[in-house]
């Protein structure tokens, strides 16, 4: 499972800090969104998701002498940073499907929907209304 994996939460926390603060309910719903979202791929794109966190975890050892998942904040930002421009178009592919994946499970989840001032409401309009009377 991806969102299980030490490195895709390394990575999340790197990209979004948010969601190191989430509780064990939000970090369920998080995963959650992001597993349904990865079933409904075709298998090739997972393999890939899954060998683009492998490359994620060693290349810093060239750099740095560890694992992308035992790096400090700061330097994983700067690799990912690297990542996203670097000459390899998969590498860059692969941080920015990462980051997509990242918001959408956050976002999409509803204590982010609150903590953003996210009010949307199934009857639209006229539910705000009613709300501020």
């Amino acid at each position: 499972m991806t969102t299980t994996s030490p490195v895709f939460r390394a990575a999340a926390e790197a990209i979004l800090p948010a969601v190191a603060d989430l509780d064990d309910a939000g970090r369920t719903e998080f995963g959650s969104i992001i597993e349904k979202a990865l079933s409904d791929r075709p298998g090739h794109v997972r393999r890939q998701i899954e060998l683009f966190l492998r490359v994620l975890d060693v290349l810093p050892i060239v750099r740095y002498g560890r694992r992308f998942r035992m790096l400090d904040a700061a330097q994983r930002v700067k690799v990912l940073s690297a990542l996203e421009t670097a000459p390899l178009v998969q590498l860059r592919r692969g941080v920015w499907g990462l980051r997509t994946l990242v918001f959408m499970g956050y976002y999409a989840g509803s204590s982010a929907a609150g903590a953003v001032g996210y009010r949307a409401h199934a009857r639209g309009w006229l539910a705000r209304r009613e709300e501020s009377t």
